[in-house]
C-alpha cells in the first residue's frame, strides 16, 4: 500500500505515535520498520500490528501484504518532509539545545520546571541525531506552547541539516568539550559546527541564544554570535550581569549556593556540589526571565528535580546482602565530562561511605585516545579511593605506563570479571560511581548490574 492522507494527516494532528520500536507499540501507534544492523524492522511488522498499530511505514518490499503496511521510496525522505509539515504547523515556541555534553539534563530539567504551568512537548531519551529529530518532531503536540529538542552532532555539517528543519527561535549550547576529536580534532572546529544552530543562513527564526562562557571555544561562538543580526545574546556567568553564580558557601553538612538572577539574590543548600547543575539551573532562570515566566516556579520546584538516568541518578541497592550506592554515570563520557564526575565523587563527605570507582573507555577521541586516557589516570591518582577498576582497550595499554600509583587500579577486559570482583570485595556502604562512554563494556555491565538488582 502506497502512502496515503489518512496516515499523514494521522501523524500531523497526533502526539507521540510515532515509535521506531515493536517493543514500544500501543494501540495507535504506528511503527517505522527501519533498517537495522543485523536485520530490517519489517520482521517486526506483524508483532507491532498484533499490539494495535494503526499503521507501519517501511522502504522495504519484503512484507506480506497487508492494509495497514504502507510502503514508501525513502523512509528517511518521507520522515523529513513530513517532519517539515509538521513544523510548519506548529504556532508554539521550538527550544533547540545543542553542546558537547549536558543536552539532555537541561532539556529535561527545563521541561520539569516548565510543565508544571503550561503544555510542553520535548524528545524523549536522547534523541538528538537525524533520526532522532525527525521522530521527535512527529511526535511534538500541536497545542503545546513549548517543545524542546536535543540537536547533536558527530561530524560537520550535521548541525546545519538539523537545524534547517526544526528552526529554534530560543537556543542554548551548554559548553564546547572534547567529544567527538576523531572527526573534528580540536575544540574551535566543534565550537564553528555548533554555531550553526543559530546562523541565520540555516535558521530565519533565531531570536536568543543562552551561553556559558567557559574557555576559547565557547568564546568563538560569542564572537559568532555577536556578528549575527537581530539576535539576543543571554549568558549565564559573569560576563552577564543578570544571571550568574555569586557565592559557594561550603559547611559540613552542605553546599549554600548563592545565585544572582536578575539582580535578586536566591539561595539554595546542596549536599553535593556539581558545577553543571548549577549552571543548568541558570539557564532555566535565564530562560524564565526572558520569556517572563514567574521564577516561583523553579524556586518552589527544584527541591523535587532528580537526575536523569544514566547521568548521575544515584540507586540505593542491596547487593549480595550488603546496602550500597551507585552513582550511574554510565550514559557517555569525555575527559571534561569524566574529570567533573571525579571530582565530585571525591567531594561527597561522607567517611562510613568506601568510595569505588568505575570506569571504561572515552570513544571516539582520535588519535591521541590512550594518551588521553593515560592523563586521565594521573589526574585520578591524586584521590584516595578503595580501588579503581579500569575495562577498555584504551585503559589496558595507558595503565601499564603508570609507575607505582597511589591508588589500587584493577583491570578487567569483561564485565563479568567485574562483577565477580565485586562479590568478593563489596563491603556493607560501600558506594560506587560508574563513568563511560556507550556501547562499553562497562556501560552494559552497570544495565546488568542494575537490571539483576531491580
Amino acid at each position: 500500500m502506497k502512502a496515503n492522507n489518512k496516515l499523514e494527516d494521522y501523524i500531523l494532528n497526533k502526539k507521540d505515535k510515532v515509535k521506531i520500536s515493536s517493543k514500544d507499540i500501543n494501540k495507535g501507534d504506528i511503527f517505522i520498520a527501519l533498517k537495522g544492523k543485523n536485520c530490517h524492522g519489517n520482521k517486526f511488522l506483524n508483532e507491532s500490528i498484533n499490539k494495535g498499530a494503526k499503521f507501519c511505514i517501511t522502504d522495504n518490499k519484503n512484507f506480506n501484504k497487508n492494509a495497514k503496511v504502507i510502503f514508501v521510496n525513502n523512509i528517511f525522505k518521507y520522515l523529513t518532509n513530513l517532519a517539515i509539515r509538521k513544523r510548519n504547523l506548529y504556532q508554539g515556541k521550538i527550544v533547540g539545545i545543542t553542546g558537547s555534553a549536558g543536552k539532555t539534563t537541561l532539556k529535561e530539567t527545563l521541561a520539569f520546571f516548565l510543565k508544571k504551568n503550561y503544555k510542553v512537548s520535548f524528545s524523549k531519551k536522547s534523541y538528538n541525531n537525524e533520526l532522532g529529530v525527525l521522530i521527535s518532531l512527529l511526535n511534538i503536540n500541536l497545542n503545546s506552547k513549548y517543545s524542546i529538542f536535543e540537536i547533536g552532532t558527530n561530524n560537520f555539517g550535521e548541525i546545519k541539516k538539523l537545524t534547517k528543519i526544526i528552526q529554534p527561535s530560543e537556543i542554548f549550547i551548554t559548553n564546547i568539550q572534547s567529544t567527538h576529536l576523531e572527526n573534528f580534532r580540536t575544540k574551535l572546529n566543534i565550537a564553528k559546527e555548533k554555531s550553526d544552530i543559530f546562523n541565520s543562513k540555516y535558521n530565519n527564526k533565531r531570536e536568543k541564544i543562552y551561553l556559558n562562557i567557559t574557555n576559547k571555544p565557547e568564546n568563538l561562538i560569542l564572537k559568532k554570535a555577536i556578528n549575527e543580526k537581530n539576535l539576543k545574546i543571554i549568558c549565564v556567568n559573569k560576563l552577564s550581569k543578570k544571571y550568574f553564580i555569586k557565592k559557594i558557601i561550603y559547611s559540613k553538612k552542605n553546599y549554600q549556593v548563592l545565585f544572582s538572577i536578575n539582580k535578586k539574590n536566591i539561595i539554595f543548600n546542596f549536599k553535593t556540589l556539581i558545577i553543571s547543575r548549577l549552571y543548568n539551573l541558570l539557564f532555566c532562570y535565564a530562560f524564565f526571565c526572558e520569556n517572563s515566566i514567574n521564577i516561583a516556579i523553579i524556586n518552589k520546584r527544584n527541591r523535587y528535580l532528580r537526575p536523569v538516568e544514566g547521568r548521575g541518578l544515584t540507586h540505593t541497592i542491596s547487593f549480595k546482602k550488603k546496602k550500597i550506592k551507585i552513582i550511574d554515570e554510565s550514559y557517555n563520557a569525555n575527559p571534561d565530562t569524566m574529570l567533573q564526575s571525579v571530582n565530585y565523587f571525591n567531594s561527597i563527605n561522607k567517611p562510613q561511605l568506601k568510595k569505588i570507582l568505575i570506569i571504561g573507555n572515552m570513544n571516539e577521541l582520535g588519535k591521541n585516545s590512550y594518551k588521553i586516557h593515560q592523563n586521565l589516570i594521573l589526574e585520578i591518582d591524586k584521590y584516595n579511593f578503595r580501588f579503581i577498576i579500569l575495562c577498555g582497550e584504551f585503559f589496558k595499554i595507558s595503565i601499564k605506563k603508570i609507575k607505582n600509583p597511589n591508588n589500587q587500579f584493577v583491570y578487567f577486559e569483561k564485565k563479568n570479571q567485574i562483577m565477580n570482583f565485586l562479590n568478593k570485595k563489596i563491603h556493607n556502604n560501600d558506594i560506587i560511581l560508574i563513568k563511560c562512554s556507550n556501547a562499553t563494556e562497562i556501560n552494559k555491565f552497570t544495565k546488568e548490574l542494575l537490571n539483576k538488582v531491580n
